[in-house]
């Protein structure tokens, strides 16, 4: 399986990202040396979507696949493309606070960690549909670890549309999510433009 072993404040460096759309709340120091230089309109795109691929932490394959699916849904295919992405299990589990980053979430799911509806699902790919009831098993709760995160995640918004009960470790999906409800600064619409050359 490839794994992507770039710094992470690295590449939010050379992205001009935030680390806290990552989850993480640290901060560089450093600037980006190419900062001045002219980027062509490409690079523009590229940038963009390299920024969503980071984000969600989503290889190029699959990406486009997403991008795929978004174009053959109806209405805007960039929105579509977010929403799917928004969906995924390990960014909902993040989004949950039943982990600190969205890599983090990636390994909670894939070491069978998390429930679905009672089911145990362990792929981070998985789209979450609304009315989904999203649990830590009863087995994991105890764990430190979960101590800890939900100590650092208590004080993160969670989104309009999911219901979390940190007690608990359990959360309902209420509805999908819109673009508008989406916080993550991407303009996917360079990215669709990308991908329809």
């Amino acid at each position: 399986m490839a794994v992507n072993r770039v710094p992470v404040l690295k590449r939010c460096r050379s992205l001009g990202l935030d680390p806290v759309f990552l989850g993480y709340d640290k901060k560089s120091n450093r600037t980006n040396a190419r900062a001045g230089k002219k980027v062509s309109e490409y690079g523009v795109q590229l940038r963009e979507k390299q920024k969503a691929k980071f984000i969600y932490g989503v290889l190029e394959k699959p990406f486009r696949n997403y991008y795929e699916r978004a174009d053959r849904m109806k209405g805007m295919t960039g929105e579509n493309l977010m929403v799917l992405l928004e969906r995924r299990l390990d960014n909902v589990v993040f989004r949950m606070g039943f982990a600190r980053t969205r890599r983090e979430a990636r390994q909670v799911v894939g070491h069978k960690h998390v429930l679905v509806n009672g089911r145990q699902v362990n792929i981070p790919s998985y789209l979450i549909k609304a009315g989904d009831v999203i649990e830590i098993r009863e087995k994991s709760r105890s764990l430190q670890r979960y101590k800890d995160i939900s100590e650092v995640t208590a004080g993160r918004l969670t989104p309009e549309w999911i219901e979390v009960d940190l007690e608990a470790f359990k959360g309902t999906v209420k509805n999908l999510p819109t673009r508008e409800m989406i916080d993550v600064p991407v303009n996917e619409m360079l990215i669709v433009e990308l991908y329809s050359k």
